[in-house]
């Protein structure tokens, strides 16, 4: 039977796909507004150029993660971002795996800063050097 610690910090949940700062950030704009952004909108957003946008943006339609919609608006032409419904659900399990990580980190970090508080006399330790 293998050990219960054994890769327990393996985090198979980080979608490599969304897992970019990038795409990460697409994807947390697109959540927060469920009937989409414009492409324009998005852009800003994310504070990404309009071809790395569009890149990121073809990475993402190719997973099913986002759906473009083409069309106009005031005779211009316009595109339409939205997360399709598999796309929200695989972000929400991939923030599911981040907030474990999260408190995986706070464990390890509260046990850490117990053991730097002893070492240092009760002082808790930033990871700083002290000033000179």
């Amino acid at each position: 039977m293998p050990d219960a610690t054994e890769a327990r910090f393996s985090y198979e949940g980080l979608d490599r796909v969304i897992h970019e700062r990038a795409r990460l950030s697409v994807l947390t704009s697109l959540v927060a507004h469920p009937r989409g952004l414009a492409f324009p909108d998005l852009k800003r957003l994310c504070g990404l150029t309009d071809g790395n946008l569009s890149r990121h943006l073809a990475v993402l339609q190719e997973a099913d993660l986002v759906a473009l919609e083409k069309g106009y608006d005031h005779n211009r032409p316009q595109t339409l971002c939205r997360l399709t419904p598999s796309g929200r659900a695989r972000f929400l399990d991939y923030l599911a795996v981040l907030e474990q990580v999260v408190r995986d980190a706070q464990s390890a970090g509260g046990k850490l800063a117990g053991k730097d508080a002893a070492a240092t006399g009760g002082k808790k330790s930033t990871g700083l050097a002290e000033p000179a």
